[in-house]
């Protein structure tokens, strides 16, 4: 379907060009998932303040909350994309999926937040007292909730316009886990 496709840099307004031109500097490319927000002349831009704000968590946990999220929502697109970046930050192929299926059995405190993610994600922010305190017994506080709950919002954001538009994954596929009635 034609709407759906990824605009290119003339497609796009001089404001989203610039932003297209920053991308290919940091990264050698514009992935298709943001190439694709520039078909909206500010939604690029909000999108990548809202990624490239300072966090109270470090970026290996960001990419766990955005693995473990993407995996909830089925996105193949950021499972893919988060991949490639968990391992960039130290993860390894068996770790990502690991964590993608809902665990961390390798670090205790990674495990508490893949744990208190999936189940926030699921229950639309409803969890249970005991996943809330074994999140701060992990040694996580109310700042780093309120950043695990924003960077879910910001996952479920490109999830969505992911699996709404289905445009071409640029990164190498994920391996798809076998999804059984837990995942």
């Amino acid at each position: 379907m034609e709407k759906f496709a990824v605009p290119t840099k003339d497609q796009v307004s001089e404001n989203n060009q610039a932003i297209f031109d920053n991308l290919n500097n940091a990264l050698g490319f514009v992935p298709n998932l943001y190439a694709y927000f520039a078909k909206n002349d500010t939604a690029l831009g909000d999108y990548l303040a809202l990624q490239n704000r300072k966090s109270t968590l470090r970026a290996k946990e960001r990419e766990v909350i955005n693995l473990i999220v993407s995996q909830v929502n089925n996105c193949r697109y950021c499972q893919s994309a988060h991949t490639v970046l968990g391992k960039m930050n130290g993860f390894t192929d068996e770790q990502v999926l690991e964590l993608r299926s809902g665990s961390a059995s390798f670090d205790p405190k990674l495990d508490a937040l893949v744990k208190f993610t999936k189940s926030v994600t699921i229950n639309r922010g409803r969890t249970s007292e005991a996943e809330k305190e074994a999140f701060f017994n992990a040694g996580y506080t109310e700042a780093n909730m309120i950043d695990v709950v924003i960077i879910i919002g910001d996952k479920i954001i490109s999830n969505y316009i992911h699996n709404l538009a289905d445009f071409a994954i640029d990164f190498p596929l994920a391996e798809e886990l076998k999804v059984t009635e837990a995942n």
